[in-house]
């Protein structure tokens, strides 16, 4: 007889219990590994052609009571054409913020002369209100109404929902708006702010 939590235990049923600990713990590792390799990286990707790539995200400043906006522009080689960092407005919620970078973004877009535009965004419901046949119908519609107008003065335009990895320039960008005042603008050079996410996206037109 062993004892086992103050009280006295076969030997047998202890190795039997033993035993069904080692298969819980199999199960829940195998449970783990298999969770971890549906979680798909996506990497960013270079537009097709002579179309240009806009992305563009939002970061909310809960702490200074406002927002950031990140956009940036890459032609097929992944090269810079512009990019830009802003201060944005208080938010309600994170879907104002990223509607606002949009219309920020493809005003940008606009200013800066780009024609043929790919759109890229992380926020699926901002991106699904953008390509919607029908009016947002909600208190965020005239924003999104906006940003349909703006990307109608394009010659050409097309917007997607992306994962996070494949948005990280902008993301940078948009963080680096917490320290501004102003509209921060970078013409066919790399923004510093973004150098390291630049990195991680050059390995897809390598």
């Amino acid at each position: 007889m062993l004892l086992h939590g103050g009280k006295a235990q076969e030997p047998s049923r202890i190795t039997t219990r033993a035993s069904e600990l080692i298969e819980d713990f199999k199960a829940s590792r195998d449970q783990l590994a298999i969770h971890a390799s549906r979680e798909v990286v996506q990497l960013w990707c270079p537009p097709p052609g002579t179309l240009f790539k806009l992305n563009f995200d939002a970061a909310v400043f809960m702490d200074t009571e406002s927002s950031g906006f990140g956009a940036v522009i890459r032609n097929s080689m992944g090269e810079v054409m512009a990019a830009l960092s802003a201060k944005g407005p208080l938010v309600a919620n994170s879907e104002e913020a990223e509607i606002l970078a949009c219309r920020k973004a493809l005003e940008f877009a606009v200013e800066a002369g780009f024609q043929d535009v790919v759109v890229e965004g992380d926020n699926a419901t901002v991106m699904n209100g953008l390509t919607a046949d029908k009016p947002v119908n909600s208190w965020l519609g005239y924003i999104y109404e906006d940003a349909r107008c703006l990307a109608m003065r394009l010659r050409s335009v097309s917007a997607s929902c992306v994962r996070r990895s494949a948005n990280g320039v902008a993301h940078s960008l948009a963080k680096f708006a917490r320290q501004l005042s102003d509209d921060y603008v970078w013409l066919e050079e790399q923004p510093t702010p973004a150098i390291e996410a630049l990195y991680a996206d050059s390995f897809a037109t390598a």
